[in-house]
């Protein structure tokens, strides 16, 4: 009964205030309008990432920050459990606040449960996919790669995401070019070897110059792809291109951008563009690292270069075998040829430019010509009729 005479009063009350009650309808709605643009308005925090077991970087320090901490793994194998405060601070995730019971969400209490891990490659299969929490996409990038086909075909020394960006001390890959072939190297310590005197590795290793091509400019960065794939080699003209095609970083260092076209407009490059349109389909027409190197580019007036005059004999060898001394005079390299640079295919070719153009237009104009003084007779002799 109480409840219905509140009901009526507030019914009553309504109805005799109606203004102020839209007034405060209306208000109310504005803050959940305002309240909802704000929070859409906002960039998504990935940089504050939830600890959802609460327990401080500085409770687990308290034991990890002290220095020798180690335990012997089934395999004989030591492992270091000591983790360097000052180090992960330093680190990306470090400065970004992350805790480390976030990558280790295994453990929740002390003692920690037993490690199940048998060696110290174990452990790194063990932790490597928690970072698919945070960084999903790149994480998904990965499983297209060669290093996951190589660990889905056994090879458990294949390459993680903590074997390129580290444990505690992940830094931001933007830092350094440099630590990129660097990385490479642990794995690939002879194609480091040959990339590092190459025109491109001494620039970027020796130079510190950021113009040039790292590795992953080349394989991808996540979703590595080699020449094991179909398609890598048949499709390695257009990686050439990224840079080379650049007029702007060409023009930097003096070289012709003339190199792409002219390739794709010589009998080599032509097929090979026309063989890109099907799929899975592979060339056996020289691309750009069939004559310049895969890994040791070098410059093509070094003495040890593929496609200097006198080691490009050699190089055309590999295809055409029964070539002979003349076989390389005709390749002009990639440059148009003008009066510097090849004179007398510059002129021979202007000769042709103007000629043609002028024997066609002097037959146009010749069948005009002739076309009409036949109208004109035709009509001189219909008006003497």
């Amino acid at each position: 009964m109480r409840f219905e005479v509140l009901g009526g009063d507030v019914v009553r009350y309504i109805h005799h205030n109606r203004k102020l009650w839209v007034a405060v309808m209306l208000a109310g709605f504005l803050l959940i309008i305002s309240v909802s643009s704000a929070t859409a308005s906002e960039p998504p925090n990935i940089q504050a990432a939830p600890n959802p077991q609460g327990v401080a970087n500085e409770t687990c320090l308290s034991c990890h920050g002290s220095p020798g901490m180690q335990t012997t793994l089934p395999s004989g194998e030591i492992l270091y459990l000591t983790v360097d405060p000052q180090v992960y601070e330093q680190s990306i995730h470090g400065q970004q606040g992350y805790a480390c019971v976030q990558c280790h969400v295994d453990i929740r209490e002390y003692p920690h449960r037993p490690l199940e891990a048998e060696t110290r490659r174990d452990v790194s299969l063990l932790y490597y996919k928690n970072c698919a929490r945070c960084h999903q996409d790149k994480y998904d990038a990965t499983l297209d790669s060669v290093h996951q086909a190589a660990l889905e075909a056994g090879n458990e020394e294949a390459a993680l995401c903590v074997d390129c960006h580290g444990y505690h001390d992940v830094r931001d890959p933007n830092e350094s070019l440099t630590s990129v072939p660097q990385t490479c190297e642990r794995c690939h310590s002879q194609i480091f070897a040959e990339y590092s005197q190459s025109v491109h590795g001494s620039a970027l290793i020796g130079e510190g110059n950021p113009d040039v091509p790292t590795c992953i400019d080349c394989h991808g960065v996540h979703n590595v792809s080699g020449p094991s794939e179909t398609g890598f080699h048949l499709f390695s003209p257009q990686l050439c291109a990224e840079c080379h095609a650049d007029q702007e970083l060409m023009g930097k260092y003096g070289i012709s951008t003339n190199v792409f076209n002219s390739y794709v407009s010589d009998f080599h490059g032509t097929t090979v563009i026309f063989e890109q349109q099907f799929e899975g389909q592979e060339t056996n027409k020289p691309v750009c690292i069939d004559c310049h190197g895969v890994h040791i580019m070098k410059m093509v007036d070094d003495a040890e270069s593929q496609v200097i005059r006198e080691n490009l004999l050699v190089t055309c060898q590999r295809c055409h075998p029964d070539a002979s001394s003349n076989f390389t005079d005709s390749w002009l390299g990639h440059y148009e040829p003008d009066l510097n640079r090849f004179p007398a295919v510059y002129l021979v070719d202007l000769f042709y430019r103007i000629f043609i153009p002028a024997v066609l237009g002097f037959m146009v104009l010749f069948v005009f010509g002739d076309a009409t003084r036949r109208l004109i007779n035709r009509r001189r002799e219909r008006n003497d009729e």
